[in-house]
């Protein structure tokens, strides 16, 4: 009788989880549950699963609303039903068409609430008549319809607790405070479970009401086969001919990268194509390649990576670009019988080409069959309280001080009870939204399964994510982005367009066999590079004195948090730079591990482990390959897998404490390291940027500038640029574009860099010089650019008018009078009717340095001059960066400009590791313990003296500080007469900032595995 039950999933209305409404129900008897969600089949698969768990036959439906006014409740009769209210749902998601207020939907069940009532009801349609309703059956014109009734019972929350909670959520839905909310957006306090021979009581005068309910349920069912795969099935239309097509492309493949006579390759095609069959992936393959084709035809760059790269079909038709003979990866990793989900495949565009391809894949696979994931946004505790704060009523200053310091005891009662259900809401879903990259391509249409929404992004989005995706067969196909690929593109069309240089980057062996990449690589001079120049990999490359592909591909993986979690990475560098000064844990190690010291590094390696020393099954393997990824949501599987591995272990005779150490290692990886080939598609981009920042630095820095950098902010990439032998120039009307370009080795920086001018204008002015020629003069600009008087000054500021060779003093007052109360718009009818009066402005003097605070201002950084030249001290250190190794245990003093620093957590406190350059403009880095911040702590962007301690660890220095002090700005020169804006400007200098929450890694001591056997 329970006929119209919410979840959480009806947004911002109930209050339980799909869990506890099944043991709710489960509890009091029930043996029929309908889910009915308000405009929404979230929730209806994982309903199906459990409820069958419990014993509890499940039905579905969607509680239909409109601006939460309640139209009827759906109620499908079977999953041909669910069809019907998809379709409905998602014409008015997607397509703006008004919800029915009486609909066709013949395969389910209707019914109404008493206040929308249709004036003749269909032989599906009924009304919910609410207990506290009954009373009003006697009226005539309702007593007439109790043929048609049944019992209306709404489930929304479970206590009193639960019922303030949705009231605070329909408040958070609404914007309006608790005390003023109407009683119309709130649920009946009586929508929760009871008893159902206690509601049959209520009904017993109404036999044909409780008879009609019954009547109704028994006529419904939700059948659904969970195991059906659901993705568009073959490529051609036939599974025999997308397996010719699959073939042919291969092998023609193959004689590209390899050759018609290279045996191990043909084998491997051959066996990789066979287990591509019979598994029915044929389509699935020739999918991803259909859409690797079309970017190709279009001249993008892709990477596919991830463990599609293990297989050599995919390298052979293009998809991936790593070999997997030459790294021996296994075919199995990616596609194998035992996998009990099937795999997909990762691919990465440029960010700015992305939407082409999304185009592309909905107008070739049909809009009706292609969506993306949905994924449920969930309430974060510090935001919630923002929005519960609100609901009470509470000023903006309390919230701020409550978000703050979230645990803080507050003594207010109101505030308490804000903290109270601020942590309730926490996981409620919030929002749904679109997956980043999971695409859908269906073999049905997809309002079979779901209805779809329309986000603001423009593209739809089915109403579940991505792991109800895969549970009822669909495969995501991983449409991802990045600016890495970005700038490499604009390198090479760089490149092509002004030094007529063309480079084929998708050749990888230019870049991977390189001598003077490699030599960059091991000396962590890779700034820009994609994946491998944050300072925590630029100082492991060195420690490895990394030098060729295979180590950049472990070095890849060694930096994830698994590895470095288990305390493995300080051992991977140990036993890289002393192969002859450890032993392997066990035989299995060498045998399995031989390649990375006997380390686990690649997902791959955990699962040769618990194979192979701990002699877990396949089906266990499978289990932590998806822990790994982050994909796996069972504890109580993980835990089998532990109980499983420790069983086993005994059996074999290994010694406990080995055994709980490695599975100590083996728990680190969960969720945080790659497998092997992705480590290698990263490495494989790592080098083509490398190899482009290598032997066109100019050009690979003004791309990265206009990617809009990577690890580091701007600043760091125009360094490294004017590093390179660039010239580097401010914004100029009649050289620069909207972005950073080039002429020879002059680079004019982008409009895009001045924060308060439009990008629209920042595309004029080029535009408009290109079609009219050169500007002759600030007067002859303000006639063709319509442009307001705070916008020209910036541009004045910034020196954007120095081709006038007036200086900016009369620029600026110029500008004053010729705009002043001036509309842009009208300038033509006002402005310049007539000739432009020559004014005589006074001769004014300005120091050398204004220039450089006028660009501190605008873009956060000198460019003019460098931030030491703005020093009040002429020190500059004993020491320079490129001295350092020479200095271990030597204490040293520095004068440096920090360039970031990065939070790491340890157990003593916090601790911070920098980055700087010295007054040549090199590198080093510095490591800050807490005791030593409680004293000198940062201070934010600027030049510092910085005193310490080098420690050089496997050719690598690092500064251990002592003391530190941030060094003062000489006066700015701009307001010689303003004795509170003299030191304003230098506060505006930027710094870098990663914070790092996590466990604290173990220490070499924490880890206690002798490196030598007893």
């Amino acid at each position: 009788m329970f006929l119209n039950c919410h979840s959480y999933h009806s947004l911002r209305y109930g209050t339980l989880s799909i869990d506890d409404l099944i043991s709710q129900a489960s509890s009091l008897g029930v043996k029929e549950l309908v889910l009915t969600d308000i405009n929404t089949v979230t929730g209806i698969y994982e309903f199906k699963k459990k409820c069958e768990q419990q014993g509890i036959k499940p039905m579905v439906g969607v509680e239909v609303r409109k601006n939460n006014t309640l139209l009827y409740i759906s109620i499908a009769k079977e999953f041909i039903g669910l069809e019907e209210v998809n379709r409905m749902l998602t014409s008015a998601n997607c397509d703006s068409l008004e919800l029915p207020l009486q609909p066709k939907l013949p395969n389910n069940f209707i019914i109404y609430p008493l206040t929308n009532i249709p004036e003749i009801l269909k032989e599906n349609e009924f009304i919910g008549i609410r207990e506290e309703e009954l009373n009003l059956l006697i009226r005539p014109q309702y007593k007439k319809l109790i043929i048609k009734m049944v019992i209306l019972h709404p489930i929304t929350f479970s206590t009193k607790k639960e019922y303030n909670l949705h009231r605070i959520l329909r408040a958070i839905d609404n914007n309006e405070l608790l005390s003023k909310l109407p009683e119309s957006e709130v649920c009946s306090k009586k929508e929760y479970f009871r008893p159902p021979q206690e509601i049959l009581d209520a009904y017993r005068n109404y036999p044909q009401i409780i008879h009609n309910t019954n009547s109704l349920l028994s006529q419904c069912s939700f059948d659904f086969a969970f195991e059906t795969p659901r993705n568009r099935k073959f490529y051609t239309g036939s599974k025999k001919d997308d397996l010719q097509l699959l073939t042919r492309l291969a092998f023609a493949g193959l004689e590209r990268r390899y050759s018609r006579n290279h045996e191990a390759a043909t084998k491997r095609v051959e066996k990789e194509l066979k287990v591509i069959d019979e598994l029915n992936f044929s389509g699935y393959f020739l999918i991803t390649w259909d859409i690797v084709r079309y970017s190709n035809s279009m001249g993008f760059m892709h990477v596919g990576r991830g463990s599609g790269a293990n297989s050599i079909v995919a390298f052979c038709l293009g998809i991936t670009d790593i070999c997997p003979l030459e790294l021996d990866l296994y075919f199995e990793r990616f596609l194998n019988e035992n996998r009990k989900s099937p795999p997909d495949f990762d691919i990465d565009w440029s960010w700015q080409d992305r939407d082409i391809i999304l185009d592309y894949i909905f107008n070739r696979y049909g809009k009706e069959y292609v969506a993306f994931c949905g994924t449920n946004v969930e309430f974060k505790y510090r935001s919630i309280i923002r929005e519960v704060g609100k609901a009470f009523g509470l000023p903006k200053e309390e919230l701020d001080e409550l978000s703050k310091y979230p645990e803080r005891v507050f003594r207010d009662d109101i505030v308490k009870q804000v903290q109270k259900y601020g942590k309730l809401l926490e996981k409620f879903p919030n929002q749904r939204s679109m997956h980043s990259c999971g695409i859908i391509i269906s073999e049905e249409p997809l309002t079979n399964f779901t209805a779809l929404e329309m986000p603001p992004k423009g593209f739809p989005i089915v109403q579940w994510d991505m792991h109800v995706a895969e549970e009822i067969g669909f495969e995501k196909f991983d449409i991802l982005s990045q600016r890495g690929l970005g700038t490499i593109n604009d390198t090479v069309r760089l490149l092509e367009e002004k030094r007529g240089i063309t480079v084929n980057i998708k050749d990888t062996a230019i870049s991977k066999d390189e001598e003077i990449c490699n030599d960059f690589l091991s000396k962590g001079k890779t700034i820009g590079c994609f994946y491998i120049e944050s300072p925590a990999m630029r100082g492991l490359l060195r420690r490895l004195k990394c030098d060729n592909y295979k180590v950049l591909v472990a070095a890849s993986s060694i930096i994830r948090p698994g590895v470095a979690q288990s305390g493995m990475m300080r051992e991977y560098i140990f036993r890289h730079n002393n192969p002859d000064k450890f032993e392997y844990f066990h035989p299995v190690f060498e045998q399995q591990l031989g390649e990375t010291y006997g380390i686990m590094v690649y997902q791959e390696d955990v699962i040769k482990i618990a194979l192979h020393y701990g002699g877990v099954s396949a089906a266990d393997g499978d289990i932590l390959r998806r822990a790994m990824s982050g994909k796996g949501r069972s504890l109580s599987a993980l835990q089998k897998v532990k109980d499983d591995f420790f069983a086993s272990c005994r059996k074999q005779g290994h010694p406990e404490a080995l055994s709980t150490e490695i599975y100590r290692q083996i728990e680190s990886f969960a969720g945080y390291s790659f497998c092997k080939a992705h480590s290698a598609s990263y490495a494989v981009e790592s080098y083509q940027s490398l190899y482009l920042k290598v032997y066109y630095p100019l050009e690979f820095m003004v791309s990265v500038i206009n990617n809009m950098g990577g690890f580091y902010r701007t600043e760091v990439y125009v360094h490294e640029a004017r590093m390179s032998g660039g010239k580097i120039l401010n914004p100029c009307v009649n050289m620069s574009e909207q972005q950073t370009t080039i002429y020879g080795d002059e680079i004019y920086l982008g409009f895009m860099h001045l924060e308060k001018v439009e990008s629209k204008l920042g595309m004029l002015i080029p535009e408009e010089r290109k079609k009219n020629g050169a500007y002759r003069s600030l007067e002859d600009f303000i006639r063709r650019i319509p442009i307001g008087i705070e916008t020209l000054q910036i541009l004045i500021f910034i020196g954007a008018f120095r081709f006038t060779g007036v200086p900016k003093n009369e620029l600026l007052l110029k500008a004053r009078v010729l705009l002043g109360d001036f509309k842009p718009e009208r300038r033509f009818e006002t402005l310049f009717e007539e000739p432009v009066k020559e004014f005589k402005f006074p001769e004014l003097k300005r120091n050398i340095f204004e220039d450089a605070f006028d660009e501190i201002e605008i873009l956060s950084f000198p460019v003019s001059c460098t931030p030491f030249d703005l020093l009040q001290t002429k020190y500059r250190g004993t020491v320079m960066a490129s001295e350092l190794v020479n200095h271990h245990k030597k204490e040293v003093k520095m004068l440096a400009y920090l360039i970031s620093r990065k939070h790491v957590p340890t157990k003593r406190g916090t601790m911070y590791f920098g980055t700087w350059i010295d007054v040549e403009g090199n590198y080093f880095d510095t490591a800050h313990f807490p005791d030593c911040l409680e004293k000198f702590p940062f201070q934010g962007g600027g030049c510092y003296l910085l005193l310490g301690i080098v420690e050089v660890d496997f050719h690598f220095p690092t500064i251990t500080i002592t003391k530190m002090a941030k060094m003062p700005f000489m006066a700015d020169p701009r307001y010689a007469h303003d004795e509170e804006k003299r030191f304003e400007t230098q506060e505006r200098m930027k710094e870098d900032v990663s914070m790092t929450f996590r466990a604290p890694y173990p220490q070499e001591h924490e880890i206690g595995l002798p490196r030598k056997k007893a």
